[in-house]
C-alpha cells in the first residue's frame, strides 16, 4: 500500500474486510452483518433526503446515492454498504461513495438477475403471479431465451463497469426465483445466472480486475439450491424460509450461506431479536457466514431494532468463537 493510506486503484485502504474474507470462505474473527435495503426509508434521514427529489431523479445524482449509501453505516457497526439504487437503474454513483467511504467497510455493488428484469419488462411492474411473463416463458421460448440473452449481454459490462468504478462485491437478486418451478428456473433462469458469473469473473481477468466475490440471492428459489451452490458465485443468500442446518447440509461447505433472518423478527423486543440472532448463528455455525435478513427492511421498522440486530450478530458470534 502507498504511504497515503490509498489503495492501487486511488481509492483509500479498506480498514475492516471482515465481510470480504468472509465470502471468500477465509476465517473471521466475527460473523459479518448487513442488510439488504439497509439505505431505506425506515431512517429518518433517508425520508428527509428523498423528500426533495422523485426516485429515479435520486438514482440518477451520485451525490444522492452516496449519502443514502452513507446513512446505515453513520448509525450502525455494519460490515458491508450496498450502493443506493434499484435493480431498474444504472447507478453512476459508485467511485464517489467507494472514496466517501474511506475505507471504513467493502462496498456492494449489485443488479437484476436476467429472469427478473424480464418479468417487469413483460408485466411492466410488478405482479403477483407473473402470469404474463411466465405466459410467454410457455408460449414463445424462443423469444424468452432471446431476450434474456439480451439481458445477460448488457449486465456483464454493467457488473465489470461496477467493480471498475469501486464496488468491491457484487450481488445478483433474482427476486422472481418463487414463481418458477423447478422445470422452468432450471431452463429460463439457471443458465442466465451461470453465465453472468461465468462472463463477469472472464471480463474481470481480461481488464487487468482484481476479482470480486459474487453473492447470488434467489428469493424462495429453496428448490435450486443445490444448483445456486455450483452456479459460479462464491455466496448463495437465503430467504427466511429456508432452515439454515439443511440449507449447509445440502450446499456442502464450498460456498460461502448468507442471511436469513425473517425481516418482520425485526418488529420483535430487543430481547427476542437476541434470542433469534443467537440461534440463527448456531445454525449457520461461526464461519463461511454473512448474516444478514431473508429480505429487504421494511419502511416502518424502527433503526433501534435494526441497531440491536447488528449488535446481537456482533456480540453472539464473538462469544461462539471463544467456546
Amino acid at each position: 500500500m502507498e504511504a497515503n493510506g490509498l489503495g492501487s486503484q486511488g481509492f483509500p485502504e479498506l480498514k475492516n474486510d471482515t465481510f470480504l474474507r468472509a465470502a471468500w470462505g477465509e476465517d473471521t474473527d466475527y460473523t459479518p452483518v448487513w442488510c439488504m435495503r439497509q439505505a431505506g426509508r425506515y431512517l429518518p434521514e433517508f425520508r428527509e433526503t428523498r423528500a426533495a427529489q422523485d426516485f429515479f431523479s435520486t438514482c440518477r445524482s451520485p451525490e444522492a446515492c452516496c449519502e443514502l449509501t452513507l446513512q446505515p453505516l453513520r448509525r450502525f457497526p455494519l460490515d458491508a454498504a450496498i450502493i443506493f439504487s434499484d435493480i431498474l437503474v444504472v447507478p453512476q454513483a459508485i467511485t464517489l461513495t467507494r472514496q466517501q467511504l474511506a475505507g471504513r467497510v467493502p462496498l456492494i455493488g449489485f443488479a437484476g438477475a436476467p429472469w427478473t428484469l424480464m418479468t417487469y419488462m413483460v408485466e411492466g411492474g410488478s405482479s403477483s403471479t407473473m402470469a404474463q411473463a411466465k405466459r410467454w416463458l410457455y408460449q414463445r421460448p424462443q423469444a424468452s431465451h432471446k431476450l434474456l440473452r439480451i439481458l445477460t449481454d448488457a449486465l456483464v459490462p454493467y457488473l465489470v463497469g461496477q467493480v471498475a468504478a469501486g464496488a468491491q462485491a457484487l450481488q445478483l437478486f433474482e427476486s422472481h426465483a418463487g414463481h418458477l418451478g423447478p422445470q422452468l428456473f432450471n431452463k429460463f433462469a439457471l443458465p442466465y445466472i451461470r453465465d453472468v458469473a461465468k462472463r463477469v469473473k472472464a471480463r474481470l481477468q481480461e481488464s487487468g480486475l482484481a476479482p470480486v466475490p459474487m453473492i447470488i440471492f434467489a428469493k424462495d428459489g429453496h428448490f435450486a439450491l443445490e444448483e445456486l451452490a455450483q452456479a459460479g458465485y462464491e455466496v448463495v443468500g437465503l430467504d427466511w424460509t429456508v432452515a439454515p442446518e439443511k440449507a449447509r447440509e445440502r450446499v456442502g461447505k464450498t460456498v460461502t450461506l448468507q442471511g436469513n433472518l425473517d425481516p418482520c423478527a425485526l418488529y420483535a423486543s430487543e430481547e427476542e431479536i437476541g434470542r433469534l440472532v443467537q440461534q440463527m448463528l448456531n445454525d449457520f455455525g461461526p464461519q463461511r457466514y454473512i448474516a444478514n435478513l431473508g429480505h429487504g427492511l421494511y419502511p416502518d421498522m424502527d433503526p433501534e431494532h435494526v441497531g440491536a440486530f447488528v449488535d446481537a450478530v456482533h456480540r453472539y458470534s464473538r462469544l461462539l468463537r471463544q467456546n
